[in-house]
């Protein structure tokens, strides 16, 4: 679509919604002298336009003109205030369609109301007017509006960097005595090119250090697109050591599958340059493949496949290959990042694999986990969307996510470090 097309039709629709909020902000001003009147108008109509300029600006600038992070805030500042309107757009239009209704009632029963309709037929002041709207409402529709708006703002100020350890116990049938107790730390969705706070993500990373891991797993997405955005981390990132090692694979965001390359050969340089990350920072990258994990002479086996997802999501891994040479290992532990590979995959053609460790959801970065209540919208999309599942002797676990990406927060469902503990059943 022409940009300039499509410029006028998302600044009509902001106008549009910020013109329907503008109906609730006058019906709870209207008792307010007309100088304050004027004042919230004029101050109102300001950010539209502000928003309108700076959406203008960010279509006419060349891609790299802003920083990655900069041009992050600034599409998080136009879209959350709008996003938050429409909760408020939502009470508005349930009065509207009471006002409506009472005036279309009005008609046939009140001969006041049929006379003063009759009179707007003359005047400029629509019918519907006659019918005032609900303070109440009104009220109710702003709040509604800011509710969301606080929770996003704080969702960015506290949520983006407030990582939680969850401690999980694995029971597993066939666990080596000598892995009996063994304590594995994971990390997932990175996503290093969205960070904003170097001194937080350092915070995190000391926190699963004091924990003190025999092992460390990383499922996927190191950057969201290109590999330099790993760069300004490699200092923090490279502390994370244990004694077992640190293993990681790949997640569908470290291809550059979502960058317009100027050709091929670029593509697969950015990828090489991924890889190269991984090696600098000390941590073994499974490319679809096994590692033996051994202590006092008992060993497990460690697999780790390339991103591989149901549906529309890429299929680079190959499990059969990865798995080649484990098969009389007891315990086998795969590293996948996306969560669909397990129902998909994992479980209906290799059962023997005892766990996966997965990221890929963030939870959305949004939605509710109070006690046994659990809820995001990831849920829709995702069956296992967030924590451990278990089928028959088989699990899954689904990290939350280390980083964020689009919105630079997390409302509800915070970053993790989580810590394993295997235990023989």
């Amino acid at each position: 679509m022409n940009r300039i097309v499509l410029f006028f039709l998302v600044s009509a629709v902001l106008l549009l919604i910020d013109w329907y909020v503008f109906q609730a902000i006058k019906t709870v001003t209207r008792s307010a002298s007309e100088n304050t009147q004027r004042i919230v108008t004029i101050i109102y109509w300001s950010f539209t336009g502000v928003t309108i300029v700076t959406y203008l600006t960010m279509q006419l600038l060349p891609p790299d003109a802003v920083g990655r992070v900069a041009r992050g805030f600034i599409w998080t500042a136009i879209l959350i205030p709008y996003f938050s309107k429409i909760f408020a757009v939502l009470f508005i239009f349930v009065d509207d369609i009471g006002r409506f209704v009472r005036w279309v009632a009005s008609l046939f029963y009140s001969p006041d109301i049929r006379a003063k309709v009759a009179d707007t037929t003359q005047s400029t002041i629509p019918a519907t007017d006659l019918i005032p709207r609900s303070e109440f409402l009104m009220k109710t529709a702003l709040i509604a509006g800011a509710v969301p708006l606080v929770a996003f703002t704080y969702g960015i100020v506290s949520g983006a960097h407030d990582y939680r350890i969850r401690r999980i116990r694995l029971s597993l049938k066939n666990l080596p005595s000598s892995f009996d107790g063994m304590k594995i730390a994971q990390l997932s969705d990175i996503h290093s090119g969205s960070f904003f706070n170097k001194t937080a993500v350092k915070g995190g990373v000391e926190m699963l250090l004091r924990e003190k891991p025999d092992v460390v797993f990383f499922t996927g997405d190191l950057v969201n697109n290109t590999a330099d955005e790993v760069v300004d981390y490699m200092d923090i990132f490279n502390k994370v050591k244990a004694p077992m090692g640190v293993y990681s694979t790949l997640g569908n965001h470290d291809y550059g599958d979502y960058v317009n390359w100027s050709s091929p050969q670029a593509k697969i340089k950015n990828l090489e340059t991924l890889k190269a990350a991984h090696k600098q920072l000390g941590w073994n990258l499974l490319m679809d493949e096994n590692r033996i994990l051994e202590q006092n002479g008992d060993k497990i086996a460690l697999i780790g496949i390339q991103n591989w997802g149901s549906g529309r999501w890429p299929k680079y891994g190959n499990l059969e290959k990865a798995r080649r040479g484990t098969e009389d290992y007891p315990v086998k532990l795969l590293l996948s990042h996306d969560p669909s590979h397990w129902d998909a995959q994992v479980r209906p053609q290799f059962p023997d694999i005892d766990v996966m460790f997965a990221g890929h959801t963030h939870g959305m970065q949004f939605g509710v986990e109070i006690g046994n209540v659990r809820w995001s919208p990831a849920q829709y999309v995702y069956k296992q969307w967030a924590g451990l599942y278990q089928e028959g002797q088989q699990y899954l676990y689904v990290n939350r996510g280390y980083g964020y990406l689009g919105y630079p927060g997390r409302v509800g469902i915070l970053p993790e470090v989580t810590i394993f503990e295997l235990k023989k059943a």
